[in-house]
């Protein structure tokens, strides 16, 4: 490619992209869903939040199924400022006891609920809440409408597996990570 024909291709790529952003009419804050059975879904989200500490905003992490050893990345955000509540939960069912479950979600949930109404927050990650659902600890409505009332300037991440159609559909970017090969298989 002769490098007229390059500087012509990159031109018209960047006037797309720049005709892009003066679409955008709309300052607003978005749903990002991170899905898929491969592994990355928490880190990328955990990227997301250390970028957003960069630009000196304000973020909070609820992890719904987290076990309770160090976890590097809560070590560093927490030291500046992060906010993490979570759910020590075995996905095994050790606990085996359902009412006691549903109870510590649902504090948990409301730390979720509190930082999604704080207009501090610019960003709040909500991990694995799909398995919350799935297995009937939150109610879609409820967390539809906890979305839904947060401040219009807040992005909300979602992580986890198998989304209801309705959170996929309130979504504004959804992001699928897919095992190619796994270490520990």
């Amino acid at each position: 490619m002769s490098e007229e024909r390059y500087k012509q291709r990159k031109q018209r790529q960047k006037e797309r992209f720049m005709a892009q952003v003066a679409a955008a009419q709309e300052s607003r804050g978005i749903i990002i869903i991170y899905t898929g059975n491969g592994r990355g879904r928490t880190t990328a989200a955990m990227g997301t939040v250390t970028r957003a500490l960069g630009h000196r905003l304000k973020a909070g992490v609820i992890q719904f199924i987290r076990d309770e050893w160090s976890a590097g990345e809560r070590v560093l955000l927490q030291q500046h400022g992060v906010e993490f509540q979570l759910i020590s939960m075995n996905l095994a069912g050790e606990t085996q006891n359902r009412t006691k479950d549903i109870a510590v979600c649902t504090a948990v949930w409301q730390h979720a609920l509190r930082m999604m109404r704080d207009p501090e927050l610019s960003l709040v990650v909500l991990g694995e809440l799909t398995y919350m659902i799935s297995n009937g600890y939150l109610s879609l409505d409820e967390i539809i409408k906890g979305l839904s009332e947060r401040p219009i300037n807040q992005t909300v991440i979602i992580t986890g597996q198998d989304y209801p159609v309705e959170l996929i559909e309130l979504a504004d970017t959804i992001s699928e990570m897919r095992s190619v090969k796994y270490a520990f298989t």
